[in-house]
């Protein structure tokens, strides 16, 4: 989907509307968040409310949105994904997310921020956060021209 150029300074301002938040919520510091996934040791709780203030936003969202009429703040219908159901690559890809959350401190969103900020070590994050990415995608596509393969024989 190709961004027209009248929503590039609205995506901007909400990307930095995003990341502002999640540098006022500490989830941009990987001592804090590791702090809070340390339930068994020194746990720092601060966090649960910033997630609980996110799932409560996103459940009031997400119920607006699928109303027929709903569209988006740039007047976009909203899309949803097709599939609901929980699966192998949902559960692997869930898991590997949270290995690398609970060992880095850090997810996407603020390894972006602090990409921004000009932090060293969320380069290096977001460099092998791509190269994951580019390998998901090969596996896929591997997957496919297997599946394909041998459908045609």
């Amino acid at each position: 989907m190709k961004m027209q150029k009248g929503h590039l300074l609205p995506a901007f301002a909400l990307g930095l509307l995003f990341g502002l938040g999640l540098c006022l919520s500490g989830m941009t510091q990987p001592l804090k968040v590791q702090g809070f996934l340390d339930v068994a040791g020194l746990w720092d709780p601060s966090l649960a409310f910033v997630m609980g203030g996110a799932v409560g936003v996103g459940l009031i969202g997400f119920r607006l949105a699928r109303k027929p009429a709903a569209r988006s703040m740039l007047g976009e219908p909203f899309r949803f994904p097709a599939e609901s159901g929980v699966d192998a690559p949902l559960l692997i890809g869930s898991a590997i997310f949270g290995v690398g959350w609970g060992l880095s401190g850090v997810c996407p969103g603020p390894a972006i921020v602090n990409l921004g900020l000009f932090n060293e070590k969320a380069l290096i994050f977001v460099a092998a956060m791509l190269v994951g990415m580019g390998l998901e995608k090969l596996f896929a596509l591997a997957m496919h021209l297997r599946a394909t393969a041998e459908e045609d024989r």
